[in-house]
Formats: C-alpha cells, sequence, structure tokens
C-alpha cells in the first residue's frame, strides 16, 4: 500500500515535470515516430567501436541496431522457425571431420556509407581479431582459426585447427557474436584496439544519429537504404519506427513513472511491485509477455545458488545437496518474485526447447531418482510445486491463474525438491558434521558459516531470494550472512572472491536444445585457480571426468543432429547427482511494454523475437512494430 501511495504521489509530480525532460532527448523528432527503450548509463560515451573495450555501451543500440553477423537464433522459438540467415545465405557447411566451414553470403548487402559488403570483410574480421589480442573476439579465433580465405566475394573458408562442429555458434546470435568488421573503416587504423569508431558505420538498418556525452542517451535513425540490409531484404515495407532512443531511465521506480507518463516505450526490467502498479494502472496502454500473471518474460538463463568448489567445504556433494534440501522454495518464489517464479529443479532454464526437450520427458526420472541421505534413501523431487505455488497466489490474482495443470507448469514450473531438514541433517552428519544446540559445526571443530553474495539493488527480485535463503539457512544452523557485491559482482564471481553465490552460470540459446553455449566453458582445461580469472559460465568451478566426456562427445556431433538433446540430457542427470550449484528458476523480468504510440510487441502468444532491450534479437521486434493510429499527434 505505501509503495501505491508513493507511486501515485510520484505520478502527479512528473505529470508536469517529465514530460518536458522527455523532449529534452527527442528534441526536434516526432514522438510518434520514435521508439524509447530503457538504455544503460554509458561509460566513454564517445567509444563506438564493438570490437575492443573502451567503454560506451553496446547494449545502447550500437549492437542491436547496426551490428550484423552470419546467423540469428530466437530465443523464444522453436525448431526451424527459431533460425535465420542474416549475412549468411544458407546454414554452415561442415566437411566430414568438422575441420573446415564454409559459409556463403547474401548479395546485395552494402554498409551505411556505400560501400558493398563482401567476404574480404569477413576474413579482415577474423585476421585482425586474431592480429590483435584484447579485441572482443580473438581468444576464440586464436584458438579455432588455422586460416581464412575468401575464394570470391560470396564465399567464405574456415580452416579449423581441430574438428569443431560448433565453430559456426560464434557467428551465431543468441545476445551477441561475433560482428563483421568494416574492412574499408578499420584497413586504415593503426590501433584498433585504440580506435572509438565515432561515427559508426552500420552494417543493419538503422545508423547514428546522435548522443548525449555524459552517457544518459543516444538516438538512432532508420537507413534511407534499410532494404540494402539482411533485415530489410526480408521486409516488404519499411519499418515505422524512424527512430529508436536508448535512454538512461533511472532506478526501477522511475521507469515505472516514466511509462505511465508514455515517456519510455520499452522496459528491460523492473521490481514486481512495478509490474504490478502498471498491471492496474496503466489498463489498456501497456502489453505484457503474458497477458495476465505472472505477466514476466523468462530469459533463457538460470539464476542459481552458486557454489565455489575450490572453497571447503562446498566441494563436498552431500553439503550442497544439504543445503538445497534446507530451503523452502515456495518462501523464495513469493518473497522474491511474489509468485510470479519459474522455478527449474534441473540445470537448464525452463524456456524456449527446453520443455519439450528436456522438462518434459524427464519428468519420470526425476520423481524415480533417489538420494543416499546416509541412513536411508529418499525420493526428493516434488513435482506438485506449480500447484502450491497456484494456491499462494489465487486468491490475489483470482481468475488470471488457471486451473489447468499443463497451463500452470508453463507459469510456475514443473517442480522442484521438498524442503527435508532430517534429510539435510543425514547428509550433513555423512559428511562429517556436527550439530552442538542451533549451530553446525564442520569436521574441523569450526563454525559452519556461509557468506552468500547477492549483487544488490540492480536486479532486486535475486538480491531478495538471497535474503530469503539466507534466512533459511541460518534458522537451521548454518549462520548466513548476505554479502551485497554491487557493481563488483562481476568481478569478483571471475575472480572466485565468493563462497556462495546468487546469480547465473548457465544460459541457453532458448530457441535451440544444444546446450554447448554454457556447457563448452565447462570443460575441465578451462578450470583457474582462485584469484585468476575462470571463463565465463563455469562460475562454480565444477569438475568432473564425466561431464569432460559429455563435452567432448558433443563438439563431434552436429549441431542439429537428435544425439544434442541426447547428451543434454545426461548433463542434466549428472548436474542432478551432483547438485554443482542449485537451480532455482527462470530470469523473469518484469518488462512491460507501452502501447501509446506503438503495438505489435512479441508475447508468449506470439514469441517472433527476442523483447529485451538489450538482446540482438530485438532488432526483429523494431521492424515488426506497427505504429497505434490512436497515439497523440506530435
Amino acid at each position: 500500500m505505501m509503495f501505491k501511495t508513493l507511486v501515485a504521489a510520484a505520478l502527479g509530480l512528473a505529470m508536469t515535470v517529465l514530460p518536458a525532460a522527455a523532449q529534452d532527448f527527442i528534441a526536434g523528432i516526432p514522438r510518434n515516430e520514435a521508439l524509447i527503450i530503457q538504455g544503460p548509463a554509458a561509460q566513454n560515451a564517445e567509444w563506438f567501436n564493438l570490437w575492443a573495450p573502451g567503454g560506451g555501451a553496446s547494449n545502447n543500440g550500437l549492437q542491436q541496431l547496426t551490428a550484423d553477423t552470419f546467423w540469428f537464433i530466437n530465443p523464444e522459438g522453436t525448431g526451424d522457425s527459431a533460425w535465420t540467415n542474416a549475412l549468411a545465405a544458407d546454414r554452415p557447411q561442415y566437411n566430414e571431420d568438422f575441420t573446415q566451414m564454409t559459409v556463403k553470403l547474401k548479395e546485395g548487402i552494402y554498409w551505411s556509407d556505400g560501400v558493398e559488403f563482401t567476404a574480404d570483410d569477413v576474413v579482415f574480421t577474423v585476421e585482425t581479431q586474431i592480429a590483435n589480442p584484447g579485441m572482443g573476439w580473438s581468444a576464440p579465433f586464436t584458438v579455432n582459426v588455422e586460416s581464412v580465405e575468401a575464394p570470391d566475394p560470396r564465399t567464405v573458408v574456415f580452416n579449423l585447427n581441430a574438428p569443431n562442429s560448433r565453430f559456426h555458434t560464434l557467428f551465431t546470435v543468441r545476445w551477441n557474436a561475433a560482428w563483421i568488421m568494416p574492412k574499408h573503416v578499420f584497413e586504415g587504423v593503426e590501433d584498433p584496439l585504440a580506435f572509438n569508431n565515432n561515427p559508426p558505420v552500420s552494417l543493419s538498418a538503422y545508423v547514428l544519429h546522435s548522443y548525449d556525452t555524459a552517457g544518459n542517451w543516444v538516438i538512432w535513425k532508420l537507413r534511407d537504404d534499410w532494404e540494402r540490409t539482411s533485415i530489410g531484404q526480408e521486409l516488404e515495407e519499411a519499418p515505422q519506427v524512424k527512430y529508436v532512443v536508448y535512454r538512461n531511465a533511472g532506478n526501477p521506480d522511475a521507469r515505472v513513472i516514466e511509462q505511465m507518463n508514455h515517456n519510455l516505450d520499452v522496459i528491460n526490467d523492473i521490481a514486481p511491485e512495478g509490474m504490478f502498479t502498471i498491471a492496474r494502472q496503466a489498463g489498456a496502454n501497456s502489453a505484457y509477455w503474458f497477458d495476465g500473471f505472472p505477466f514476466a518474460h523468462p530469459d533463457p538463463t538460470l539464476p542459481s545458488v552458486l557454489f565455489n568448489h575450490q572453497v571447503e567445504p562446498f566441494e563436498n556433494r552431500d553439503v550442497r545437496w544439504a543445503l538445497a534440501l534446507l530451503i523452502d522454495i515456495r518462501a523464495v518464489a513469493m518473497g522474491s518474485y511474489r509468485g510470479a517464479a519459474n522455478l527449474a529443479a534441473l540445470s537448464t532454464p525452463p524456456t524456449g526447447t527446453a520443455i519439450v526437450d528436456y522438462y518434459e520427458p524427464m519428468q519420470q526420472w526425476l520423481t524415480d531418482f533417489e538420494l543416499d541421505t546416509g541412513s536411508r534413501s529418499i525420493r526428493p523431487y516434488d513435482p506438485t510445486t506449480a500447484d502450491q505455488i497456484a494456491a499462494l497466489v489465487r486468491p490475489q490474482w483470482g481468475d488470471d491463474i488457471p486451473d489447468d495443470p499443463d497451463l500452470l507448469k508453463r507459469m510456475f514450473g514443473f517442480g522442484w525438491w521438498k524442503q527435508d531438514i532430517q534429510a539435510a541433517t543425514e547428509l550433513l552428519q555423512k559428511a562429517g558434521f556436527t550439530k552442538q544446540g542451533n549451530q553446525w559445526m564442520k569436521p574441523d571443530g569450526t563454525p559452519f558459516t556461509i557468506r552468500l553474495m547477492v549483487e544488490g539493488d540492480n536486479i532486486p527480485t535475486l538480491a531478495r531470494a538471497g535474503t530469503i535463503i539466507a534466512q533459511q539457512w541460518s534458522m537451521e544452523g548454518i549462520q548466513t550472512t548476505v554479502d551485497v557485491a554491487g557493481p563488483t559482482n562481476g568481478q569478483r564471481l571471475g575472480a572466485g572472491d565468493f563462497e556462495a553465490a546468487i546469480y547465473w552460470t548457465v544460459e541457453t540459446w532458448g530457441g535451440h536444445p544444444d546446450l554447448s553455449f554454457f556447457l563448452e566453458s565447462y570443460h575441465s582445461d578451462f578450470i583457474k585457480p582462485l584469484g585468476e580469472v575462470q571463463p565465463p559460465r563455469n562460475l562454480q568451478r565444477w569438475q568432473d571426468e564425466r561431464l569432460d566426456a559429455i563435452i567432448e562427445t558433443n563438439r563431434t556431433v552436429a549441431f542439429d543432429d537428435p544425439k544434442v538433446a541426447e547428451l543434454g540430457i545426461e548433463y542434466l542427470q549428472l548436474a542432478v547427482e551432483e547438485m554443482p550449484f542449485i537451480p532455482l528458476m527462470a530470469y523473469n523480468k518484469f518488462a512491460p511494454f507501452d502501447t501509446t504510440y506503438w503495438t505489435g510487441y512479441p508475447s508468449a502468444a506470439n514469441p517472433y523475437a527476442a523483447s529485451g532491450p538489450f538482446w540482438s534479437n530485438l532488432r526483429y521486434m523494431i521492424v515488426a512494430l506497427e505504429a497505434n493510429p490512436n497515439a497523440p499527434q506530435s
């Protein structure tokens, strides 16, 4: 109630202040031709070099609207419909042993300055980054590419150092990928690592219009020759969105106010309370991934309780399982997402093709799975979790909560682990722990305490989840302190400066069953000691010979081979047995759309594109939007 009151008061003030402020960043641009998106604040806003670190903000439209590469996978899609040939005319072509990949390129694509895109740009991209360590894709190109050649302007041949059936994924966009560099721009640059590329030439449908040197906004304009781009070639008429504005819209509460005042069409994420406020007050002027509760868009990313396997006692499977069984996931779902959480017992997010490839076929295996506590064998899986969460939220949301069990699973998840204090006790005793009063003691006689790291206000749902889990562990005799890392969160995770943390270590294609997007980095070859930066994703530093065998086999299997899902199930079963981290839920993002000026946003009913502002697949949403004929006139 207090939140509603504060928002209502703020809205009243904003009605007189914010519209005028909004004109500061879109001065001279018709509002009904501009799509306004929540963007990040940019450090060194003059920097537009996508291929080298230097500040800037690639998520402010630079990679979403100007960059291009061979292929895109829609994280919301399934089957062939999820795959898009962008610069490439067809799917990748490998030789029999996956040591060579050939790519055929589309004709008639031009950079925004009128220079034609050819295979020479691709060869230059790869060779330049290999020659300049520190560029964004230098390391994977160096590891994989023996040589790259262009036998003609529409053909590129990659000769690989070793068999790699997943080499094409370097050029396949989920979030981003290896973007193609403009040879005619960079070939005259002495140091590509120091070049700010300002203004950037575009290979996609939009070009830079203007930007704030303080980093608060960037405006992109539709190219006059938009049809001479890979996305333009697929369109029958010009996109109706003429301008795209990425702007820093402040904290989550400020984003709510800005959207209610129609100054923010697309939100990346807000707290549940803000989402519910918009849903109840915006009425017909708002659209969501789901028409009603839970509203949120589930990213193919898996927030989990991560354990640092190089810090004792978290290397012990029994300890990790005990901590899982001390969690009441219903309280976590209600406290973090107000019930709007899509729970995950498997170590892959319950989104996209994972539902039919993994969650549905593995339900019986999960139900039958047995865990040895040292005293007895238990079956810890509870397939009724969705029904339990639905019962908790139904009094508030009424008819928005269906009775159909299949729909409930899509909304709340397929199941999770039962909270079982006795089984957790037996597992800790099996691991050599003892309890003195209400305090668990480690085998060496010292108290078992945990520092549970969270990022903080930047992701409020996960910070809340961490607080609730810390309380549950503390109540059962494991004193747990919440460690708020703030802006150092990424650095500390990468260096292993944590005991346990709430974050994600699994990100999937979403629109494809292959798990190599994250699984490849789980190989023991990439394990680093504490203090050294761990390659992305295996933040827990999990090492297992059986895991290595799965990864190595996957490398020899074609991307679209049915065996991919079989190997995925092997990994998921191993992850259940070992519990290297505790999967919690999909990363549900409360990302409402304002429909005052634009309609046709993607949704669960029509998941034609990613909807998150920072996803590069967003470009397919932008060109599909239609102007609202009832919008206010500029």
